[in-house]
């Protein structure tokens, strides 16, 4: 493992684009893991926001305030349009946002007609291309929106009352035939377990966290409360278990033997044995065990490259970068 320590100027947020560090809100000024630094966009926008994502193209960046309602989306820089969600508890959990290439288009997915229902928009034109039918969502708080690598599978780590963390997954072909679909989702079968945090691991598998919490009932599939598993979407089976050798709540996984865990400083866990292989016990990378966190103050920024598996943590004028 390795740590790159980045002087900043005023971060605002960040992100990842061709593995260097962004804050696309400060005129989209890159940090690279070599000391550089450059500015590759005009323009700083006086919008106090604290989060981003950047589409697969690189040229739609959405800008948000994670604990709110409004959020920029930018095309090479410059404003296409305000987004925004539902006021409804908008205060105590993540905003849900994601960009998906689909048929060679691009859409941001976010929550723009309720809290509960998950839409496409067109970046483009703006047209909401889920809004087509008669929908009838389930009453979830969507949040941590994640997308497979093949932008096949849309992920959904959210939260129903009263509160318990849940995750939900949707098949992006037949979501964009029937839109309908976006309002029945795919969950582990049998689970009575709450799941805190997630994370595709490739196409097919998706590494959850179970909370503290014990289950709801005895009908549980076997999955216990604090443990990590495995779970094959394609084949909805419970691939691998282990309980860590540590609490384990904000998880990014590596790969099918290794993830990140954020919670309290970062540490990197062994999938087969629940040991820990590294740590970084000095860098606080924050408490977070769910979408619901109430407020920003004690929580640092954190982005996670898909790419390389690289997470970088923000901390007054610096940023850590952890190469697994």
């Amino acid at each position: 493992m390795q740590q790159h320590t980045l002087k900043t100027d005023y971060l605002r947020t960040i992100d990842w684009f061709k593995n260097e560090v962004v804050d696309w809100n400060s005129a989209g000024m890159c940090y690279a893991l070599d000391g550089t630094k450059k500015q590759i966009q005009k323009y700083h926008f006086g919008f106090e926001c604290d989060s981003s994502i950047t589409s697969q193209c690189g040229n739609y960046v959405f800008i948000y305030k994670k604990l709110g309602t409004k959020g920029l989306l930018l095309k090479n820089g410059e404003i296409l349009r305000e987004i925004n969600r539902s006021y409804y508890q908008s205060e105590v959990y993540e905003y849900p946002a994601a960009f998906i290439f689909y048929k060679e288009k691009t859409y941001l997915i976010h929550c723009p007609n309720s809290y509960c229902q998950l839409d496409f928009e067109d970046v483009e034109t703006g047209e909401i291309v889920t809004d087509k039918v008669e929908r009838n969502p389930r009453d979830i708080f969507h949040s941590r929106l994640e997308v497979s690598s093949d932008n096949r599978f849309l992920l959904s780590k959210g939260w129903v009352w009263h509160p318990i963390d849940v995750i939900k997954l949707y098949d992006v072909a037949e979501c964009f035939n029937n839109p309908a679909i976006l309002d029945s989702e795919k969950s582990i079968s049998n689970l009575s377990v709450e799941i805190c945090s997630a994370s595709f691991i490739d196409n097919d598998r998706i590494l959850f966290c179970t909370s503290e919490e014990e289950p709801f009932d005895d009908d549980n599939d076997g999955m216990f409360p604090d443990h990590l598993a495995i779970w094959n979407f394609k084949t909805n089976e419970i691939e691998k278990t282990v309980k860590p050798d540590v609490e384990c709540r904000n998880v990014f996984a590596v790969n099918e033997d290794f993830c990140w865990d954020l919670y309290n400083y970062p540490k990197l866990i062994d999938l087969n044995t629940g040991k820990v292989v590294g740590e970084f016990p000095k860098i606080n990378s924050g408490s977070q065990r769910s979408s619901i966190i109430f407020k920003t103050n004690n929580f640092p920024k954190i982005a996670f490259n898909k790419i390389s598996k690289q997470i970088a943590i923000a901390k007054e004028e610096t940023i850590e970068v952890l190469t697994p």
